[in-house]
């Protein structure tokens, strides 16, 4: 395959914009995305270059890994434009690929007013399978003499971000469609160049494959239009009338033209331009490896592990063959490459495809000089029939598995172990060695924390997709798939894109159960899923559907559909259908359409879902409910722009008031609710910068809530620099890329972390060096891990895998700590060779929306970080705090700790170059500049930089350290709360126990928590029974002007203060689901709690008018109780009961909330208080060392949780 010499200079081509990218020539900085549609408009000037007047068009269907090309395409539109270039989506992939089939057909009538049409097709695997019909036809119909075809199929081989792994080459083989695999970006472009000039010649569409690993890869590549010759084969005998689309053309001579020309016309070019090729030779060969695409980058990074480089390859007999063309797979160069070889071993990835092609093609020759063919299985072979123990069959052993997507470590053991009759060294010892090590040490330990994705914060779904008791839901394709992954959401199986629900149509009859409701997302509902309902109601069966219209495509990153569907029009084809009963449901924010724009369909509020829901459960045949708001990663998107309403409206919770129950985040399932640690416990408090303004968590049971009116966020303000403070840090020494330098950067999706990897890989670009960067996102962008694998290299040819080895990182950044510590991260680290930085602040996980009580194991990360780089090779920072305190604002995180990794020396690349890629990025240019800079000086001086961030000291800030400030700030708050008596009675009991453990465990050089733990549990519990949240406290908090004054300080602008509550002499349950709903007071409330907190001297006489309520009296029982168990305990401890003691008397901690959510925890403490009783009774089942409810359970007592460990009150 020709092209410049591997030797040339890598010089980037300068940019005066990112934009530049699809203009200049010589090297540029390109996605696999860009490179694609640099690719269309390369084909465009070398057309014109030959003198031929040709247009191009693109059509096809998003979908992971080509979740982002139909946005690369619409930036480009100006370039496209200007090339002659149609880019127009497909309502689905069959139908874009039968748009392309028609470009095609364009010269077969008057009036084409161009010599051809180029095309490309793109779609991921699934859309691969659903476009067979429509490929299979317009294959055999074949391509124009200057059109062509290049079908673009996105394979998730590890269903990263796919409901089932797919491979799409078997299928393409199916269809007669040849194949090119592109091992990197840079073959994107020759590979493509290859691939329309291969489409025009044989008259075959042509399918290019595209792996995460090179898609969604960046690199420096050339984009030279003309780098590529291609030949025209002078040894294959076309047929007369040529081998292009023609009519009329009948099937059986498209048969046999296809058949007996078109595919050896293929081969022709593939065999004259050298699109498989021997890359490593040898003068004595032994073993060749036959490889393509990605697992040829992996090849050659596991040779490089095994410190095996070319000229080591030929010495002891290997010989490496890559193949770009892997189906159908050419003859003359596969004898050639296999002669004089001992074995061969094939690696690809998933199912055989070259394998099997190569054991054919080496069929007939002679057993005397035929390699031994080796590649899924050992020698053996895939049907060997081996006896098993018990009696079984087995097949033969494998070597590189089909399941999952193979990597370099596995490549190396099965290279290191088919070599070692020949030769091993050293090198190739340790590498096994430390590969089985670490995968040793991973597989024992469960991880200590783990990032699932889930909805974005305000997202429709986690209303959505709630179902009312006694139903059940099935999922379908989009973000609420993802509900499949919550139990108490009741929502299991799912079918492919287009067949919600009709798997119902199969299990209705056989089965008791009267209905089923089918999720089902708009975009979905525009691709095929109309058909989907058509069949529910030809089938007649009972299926509610649950249409999610959000107005935007949101997996793939919020593309709009694909054509024209508003909530009017869907409704009138679901009439249409024949669907009768039809709900629309909305958030009660203004849309534009009314009740006269929906024939007899009503219009609710989704407060109303639970009943909505159980009606139309109760009607026969098929109905709707269509659930109409928008996207919450949509809305944010177009409120930045402008383009959408942003209601001057915010939700605050006061932190006094709220009790920590977690029911706000059981209503909302929002993760913009985050947790507050507080002197009297965890908090909740409501993440300002993350909120986008869903109000779900309002319904929350809980009087804390109150929404700002009129007002916004205080924009933090960045710290006055002061420069002659602090001196410039010294330029640090890079390293010098005798190898490739490997970078790992993680963190969660939305965070801005892809933007590291954007900036140095542009950097590196701009320095002239070799540089690839794998953002390997998944679902990031729902709160999910990300990683960035940055490889840097003296020259492009130096990067092979764009992965990192096991064990391979030189240093990882991290924005993190759970996905730092991840076992995906730390495989990638060694002790001694790699360097961390971390940002240490506390990110909850999804765990915190289901367990209120949901610890950051953060100590627990930190340690598997250290045992894996060494003690002084991982540096703890918590980078969000600082960056805020010194820029303002929490999205310098990144810059942040860029700047402290390369003042560190481990980011190869050119402060110039840095600064020049962070202004052609374009966004918060100054900031990110000021940011990189904090984290240089945080990491020459961090102690100055601390002293300059650290906020002024607050009296009472910080947290009671020992075991008489916990006692002591509790009786404090008791004297507010009541007066000094009622305090007084609090210390008695505290001092009692505090005496009765001192006894047991002598008196500790300092008493704290720690020491002294049921001294300690006691003060928190029996402070949290007392200091009941009732009507007059909570007046009195909402009185106190420290709340104000936190308002004043977080808000801006004139605004109103409204507060949602449930006043218990006023509040009505819903008589649907039972549950008290709150509602909305204005200003005049602070009237109120003001005459409220003045009577607080009433509580508990007779005059007090709630004090008769069935709640209070059931709290004031709760004091009697404790304080009964105390008296017990003091009666009967021993050493041996000192750790069940703790446990039975933290339990009131755990009775938290308002209302019936408060009953239902304590109801919860009350049955494991019986238990704990229990086991006091029992003899020798207390142990002093640990919770007796670590201990097995006995009978009953298995029901209760081993992890029912108390808060801290």
């Amino acid at each position: 395959m020709a092209s410049t010499p591997a030797g040339a200079p890598a010089v980037a081509a300068p940019l005066a914009s990112l934009d530049d990218r699809y203009r200049v020539t010589g090297r540029v900085y390109l996605t696999g995305y860009q490179a694609l549609v640099r690719l269309l408009l390369i084909q465009r000037e070398r057309d014109a270059a030959a003198g031929l007047n040709t247009a191009g068009f693109v059509s096809g269907y998003r979908g992971s890994p080509l979740g982002g090309l139909d946005q690369t395409l619409w930036r480009a539109k100006e370039h496209l434009r200007s090339h002659h270039i149609v880019f127009q989506p497909g309502v689905n992939e069959d139908l874009a690929a039968t748009a392309v089939w028609g470009t095609q057909q364009v010269g077969l009538f008057p009036g084409a007013k161009y010599d051809g049409v180029f095309a490309l097709w793109y779609g991921k695997g699934p859309g691969v399978d659903r476009c067979g019909d429509v490929f299979r036809h317009a294959n055999a119909a074949g391509t124009s003499r200057f059109g062509g075809v290049l079908a673009v199929a996105g394979d998730d081989h590890a269903a990263k971000s796919s409901t089932l792994p797919h491979q799409t080459d078997h299928v393409f083989k199916a269809l007669m469609m040849p194949v090119l695999a592109p091992a990197g970006v840079q073959e994107y472009l020759d590979l493509g160049i290859h691939g329309y000039a291969l489409s025009r010649y044989c008259g075959c569409w042509v399918a290019f494959k595209a792996l995460a690993d090179t898609v969604e890869t960046s690199a420096s590549i050339d984009v030279d239009p003309f780098r590529i010759d291609t030949r025209i084969p002078d040894d294959f005998p076309l047929p007369p009338d040529g081998l292009n689309i023609r009519w009329p053309d009948p099937p059986l001579v498209q048969e046999k033209r296809l058949l007996h020309h078109k595919l050896y016309a293929a081969l022709a070019y593939c065999r004259a331009n050298g699109l498989n090729r021997v890359v490593i030779d040898s003068p004595q060969p032994r073993l060749g490896i036959i490889t393509s695409g990605k697992a040829y980058l992996d090849v050659r990074q596991a040779l490089d592990d095994l410190g095996i480089d070319d000229e080591l390859a030929a010495r002891i007999g290997i010989r490496v063959y890559k193949v770009g063309m892997v189906w159908p797979l050419e003859a003359e160069g596969v004898r050639r490459f296999a002669e004089g070889l001992e074995e061969i071993l094939v690696v690809e990835e998933k199912r055989q495809l070259i394998e099997y092609q190569l054991k054919e093609e080496l069929y007939n020759w002679r057993e005397d000089v035929r390699p031994r063919v080796i590649g899924k299985f050992d020698e053996k072979g895939e049907w060997a029939h081996l006896l098993r123990p018990d009696g079984k069959v087995d097949h033969g052993q494998w070597l590189l598995p089909a399941a999952g997507e193979l990597n370099p470590s596995q490549i190396a053991r099965v290279i290191a172990q088919r070599i070692a009759r020949f030769y091993t060294s050293e090198r190739i010892r340790e590498r096994l060695a430390f590969l089985e090590a670490s995968e040793r040490a991973l597989s024992v330990r469960p991880p200590a924390a783990e990032r699932v994705p889930t909805f974005c914060p305000g997202c429709p779904h986690n209303t959505s997709t709630r179902v009312p008791e006694g139903s059940r839901a099935v999922a379908g394709i989009g973000c609420h798939y993802m509900v499949t992954w919550m139990p108490d959401r009741r929502t299991a199986t799912f079918t492919h894109m287009g067949g919600e629900g009709v798997n119902w149509v199969g299990q209705a009859p056989f089965t008791e159960e009267r209905h089923l409701f089918a999720n089902m997302g708009d975009g979905t509902y525009f691709h095929s899923g109309i058909l989907a309902i058509r069949q529910a109601v030809a089938a007649g069966v009972n299926i509610t559907y649950k249409i999610l219209f959000n107005d935007a495509v949101a997996m793939t990153g919020g593309q709009p559909v694909d054509g024209p569907l508003t909530v009017p029009l869907l409704v009138k084809q679901l009439q249409a259908e024949g669907v009768a009963n039809i709900v629309v449901v909305t958030d009660g924010t203004p849309r534009p359409y009314g009740p006269a724009d929906l024939r007899h369909v009503p219009i609710r509020h989704r407060d109303e879902l639970e009943a909505i829901q159980r009606e139309l459960r109760q009607l026969p045949g098929v109905s709707a409910l269509v659930y109409d708001q928008t996207c919450a990663a949509e809305k944010r998107r177009r409120r930045k722009r402008g383009l959408y309403p942003d209601p001057p409206r915010r939700v605050f919770i006061h932190e006094g008031v709220c009790e920590g129950c977690g029911d706000c985040t059981v209503q909302s399932n929002c993760v913009a609710v985050v947790p507050l640690e507080t002197e009297f416990g965890r908090k909740r408090r409501i993440d300002q910068s993350n909120c986008n303004k869903d109000y779900s968590c309002l319904k929350g049971f809980c009087p804390s809530f109150v929404t700002i009116e009129g007002g916004r966020p205080r924009k933090g303000k960045a710290l006055a620099d002061e420069p002659a403070r602090f001196t410039e840090p010294p330029e640090p020494i890079l390293p010098e890329l005798a190898s490739p330098w490997n970078l790992l950067v993680t963190g969660v999706g939305g965070t801005g972390v892809i933007t590291i990897g954007a900036l140095i890989g542009m950097a590196a670009h701009l320095d002239g060096k070799g540089v690839t960067v794998l953002d390997m996102t998944g679902l990031a962008q729902k709160n999910g891990s990300v990683f960035s694998h940055i490889r840097i290299a003296a020259t492009p040819q130096d990067l092979h895998a764009v992965r990192i080895a096991a064990g391979a990182a030189d240093a990882v950044i991290g924005g993190d700590l759970i996905v730092t510590a991840s076992a995906e991260a730390l495989t990638k680290m060694a002790a001694g060779r790699t360097r961390v930085v971390t940002n240490a602040a506390e990110i909850p996980t999804i765990d915190f929306l289901r367990n209120p009580d949901w610890a950051f194991p953060e100590q627990e990360l930190r340690t598997r970080l250290r045992e894996a780089v060494g003690e002084e090779s991982a540096e703890f920072l918590d980078a969000t705090g600082l960056a805020t305190r010194l820029m303002g604002d929490a999205i310098a995180t990144n810059l942040f700790l860029l700047g402290y990794a390369w003042q560190k020396g481990w980011v190869p690349v050119r402060h110039e170059s840095l600064m020049r890629a962070i202004e052609l990025n374009g966004v918060a240019v100054e900031m990110n500049r000021a940011a990189f800079l904090w984290g240089r000086r945080m990491a020459h001086d961090p102690q100055a930089v601390r002293d300059f961030a650290r906020p002024a000291a607050e009296s009472g800030a910080r947290f009671a350290r020992t075991l008489d400030e916990v006692i002591e700030r509790r009786a404090a708050y008791l004297v507010d709360y009541q007066d000094e008596a009622y305090a007084e009675r609090y210390r008695r009991l505290v001092a009692r126990v505090r005496e009765a453990e001192r006894a047991l465990r002598g008196a500790p050089a300092e008493e704290t928590p720690g020491t002294m733990p049921l001294t300690d549990a006691v003060a928190r519990s029996y402070f949290k029974l007392l200091a009941i949240k009732d009507e007059y406290e909570v007046a009195r908090l909402y009185c106190d002007p420290t709340f104000w004054q936190k308002l004043q300080e977080r808000f801006e602008g004139p605004f109103e203060v409204r507060f949602h509550l449930a006043p218990p002499l006023l509040a009505r349950p819903d008589p649907v689901t039972g549950r008290i709903a709150k509602r909305e007071y204005g200003p005049a409330m602070r009237h109120a709690f003001a005459l409220l907190a003045k009577m607080k001297r009433l509580r508990g006489t007779a005059l007090d008018p709630f004090a008769r309520t069935e709640e209070r009296r059931w709290e004031r029982a709760l004091i009697a109780e404790f304080e009964g168990d105390v008296d017990r305990v003091l009666r009967e401890l021993t050493a041996e009961r000192l750790a069940l003691a703790t446990e039975l008397l933290a339990l009131p901690q755990r009775i938290r909330g308002y209302g019936h959510v408060k009953r239902a925890a304590g109801e919860e403490a009350a049955r494991h208080r019986a238990i704990l009783w229990r086991r006091w009774q029992e003899p020798g089942t207390a142990d002093a060392t640990k919770p007796s409810c670590l201990a097995e359970p006995k009978g009953a007592d298995r029901r209760i949780d081993a992890a029912f460990a108390p808060p801290r009150m």
